[in-house]
Order: structure tokens, then sequence, then C-alpha cells
């Protein structure tokens, strides 16, 4: 997660990516929470590979580890040189069996792990492959090869970036291999180079696939994936009990967070309103809107609002006619 989320500004401006909120929950920490719910055994640690992100970032990180058991570690990766080269970054932590997973991709599965083969990479079939980096199986099931956003269709078997490798300190000597000697693709070190010549020493690779695949690359992205998680928690009370609601309609699914006052509004359906945020004779919906922000008389749809905005329209007391356009 080093890189800078030139996608998602001006909200990477201050926040990292991996840091946004979805419904409540970094997009961090939901990925580290869908993970440990694959698996069948607990999860010891987890090595977040970052750029200089600051004391506070790191600690963040390190209280999202602990909130499932695991030990946390920070690795800093300070220029970007590939998806093999970040992950080298935290070489103390390749060791035994090792999930790799780039942190603006969630996800919903309905599998368990099999940690016994020496490898998997979960994959999502996709309408178009021409976009994505895909795997290609054998009769046997098992991956005989990568195509990376293939003008021929060859497979619809899309990589969404989360890998799993039983040996840790084996993937660790091939991505070594990579930088010792050089071998690059467009420029940088990548991890699809490590798998093809673990492959071709024998390694057998399998695929896991999800349910749905859930990018946060961009600002509709991730407002659409905000949707997305409110519709899988739809049955639960995503309302803070601290949350001071007055003459207001919440329309389901959506978040409220802790402190938060919503007056004479209507939220959602598909809002995530933060902490200490205060709407007022608004309309929100679709959106997303961050801590300690105050929002009056505007109408918000398809949004994100970061931390400490402050947001007003005008109220007005209007006596229109007909055929009337007021921009």
């Amino acid at each position: 997660m080093a890189g800078k989320g030139k996608r998602m500004r001006p909200h990477t401006l201050t926040t990292p990516k991996p840091l946004l909120p979805i419904a409540g929950k970094t997009i961090v920490q939901r990925l580290v929470e869908e993970i440990s719910n694959v698996l069948s055994e607990n999860i010891d640690e987890i090595n977040f590979v970052i750029g200089e992100f600051g004391r506070d970032v790191e600690k963040k990180l390190l209280d999202i580890a602990a909130s499932i058991g695991a030990k946390g570690r920070i690795s800093h990766q300070p220029d970007p040189l590939g998806t093999a080269h970040a992950i080298l970054c935290a070489q103390e932590s390749l060791k035994g069996k090792v999930i790799v997973a780039y942190a603006d991709t969630l996800f919903k599965a309905n599998f368990t792990l099999d940690t016994k083969k020496a490898g998997v990479i979960w994959v999502k079939k996709v309408d178009d492959p021409s976009s994505f980096g895909v795997v290609m199986l054998d009769n046997g099931g098992r991956i005989s090869g990568f195509a990376e956003k293939p003008e021929e269709h060859v497979s619809d078997l899309a990589i969404i970036g989360i890998y799993y490798f039983n040996d840790g300190d084996y993937l660790k000597k091939e991505l070594q291999h990579l930088i010792d000697e050089g071998i690059r693709t467009a420029g940088e070190f990548g991890i699809t180079d490590a798998l093809q010549n673990m492959m071709q020493k024998g390694s057998a690779f399998h695929t896991d696939t999800v349910d749905e695949w859930l990018d946060c690359g961009n600002k509709d992205a991730t407002v659409h994936t905000n949707q997305r998680i409110l519709l899988h928690h739809k049955d639960k009370n995503l309302i803070s009990p601290s949350a001071d609601i007055r003459d207001s309609v919440i329309l389901k699914p959506s978040y409220v967070g802790e402190g938060s006052r919503i007056i004479n509004a209507v939220v959602g359906p598909y809002a995530s309103i933060g902490m200490n945020t205060r709407i007022t004779k608004s309309i929100v919906s679709n959106s997303i809107i961050q801590d300690h922000t105050s929002i009056i008389n505007r109408i918000i749809d398809n949004s994100m609002v970061g931390n400490y905005v402050e947001m007003k329209g005008r109220e007005e007391d209007l006596s229109i006619g007909d055929y009337t356009i007021s921009q």
C-alpha cells in the first residue's frame, strides 16, 4: 500500500487511500477482515508495506493488526519499483504460509482457503478480460500461464490482486532473483515474472474464485464499493447509538457514525456519514461523508466529501411561477 493514490486525489492528499472509510471502516481494515474470514487458522502477523505516511498512520495500521489478534509490522517502499519489489520490502515476514494482498482491493467470497496447495491466486470471472491481467488453466484446473490485458480472448479469470503461498522463503528467493538479475516488465519488478519462474520449476498454482470484486481505485468506484458493502450489511443496524437524529429520515442501507447530528435531513440510501459530522436541511444519498464535516442546505449524490469540510447552500423563501428554470 505504498502508492500515492493519485487517482483518488484530493482525498489522498492528506489520507493514504487504504485508510479512506467505507461504511465506517477503512478499506484496509475491511480487507484484513475479509481475508481472515476465508482462513481456517488465525493470522499471526500483518506486514503493511507503505510509503512515508507518518507515525499516526503507522499506529492506525498496527491497531488494525491487533484488532484480529495479529502482530503488526511496518515496512517501507521508498521508490515505486513494482509489486515484486514492494513484497520483498516485507522480507522479514516472508516465511511459512503467506498471503499477499493489494490494499485497494475488496472482495466477497464463499470459500475456505486450502493452505496445503503450493499457491493460490484469487480471481473473478469478468465479461471483458481485455482490461485485466488474467490466468489460463490447464485441463486439470491448474494455472498454466498469465496474460496481461489480452486483446484476444484467452481467459475470463481476472487476477484481483490477492495471492497465497505456502512457502514464504521460496517466494522471497524468487523475488530476490528478479532484483539481482534486473528482470523487469514495463520497467518494473513484477510478481507475475516470479510466478512464471516458480511454475517453470514445478510449483503448481491454483485459483479460488471470489463472488464479488470491489475496486477502490477512483472516486466513482469507491462510492460504488460503499454501496455494495452497505448492501451486504443491510440487515444490521449501522446507526451509532450516540448519533443525534432529529426530524430526519435515514433510508437504509446507510451508516451514521458516532457523535453525528442529522437534523431536518434525508440521509440515504447508500450513504455513509462519518463521526462528529452534521447534516442539516440537506439530502445526502449514495455518498461517503467523512468525519467532523458540516453540510447545510445541500443536495449531495454520488459524492465523496472529506474531513473537516464545511458546505453551506442558500436557504431561500421562494414563490416561483410556471415554466421556470433555476440554475
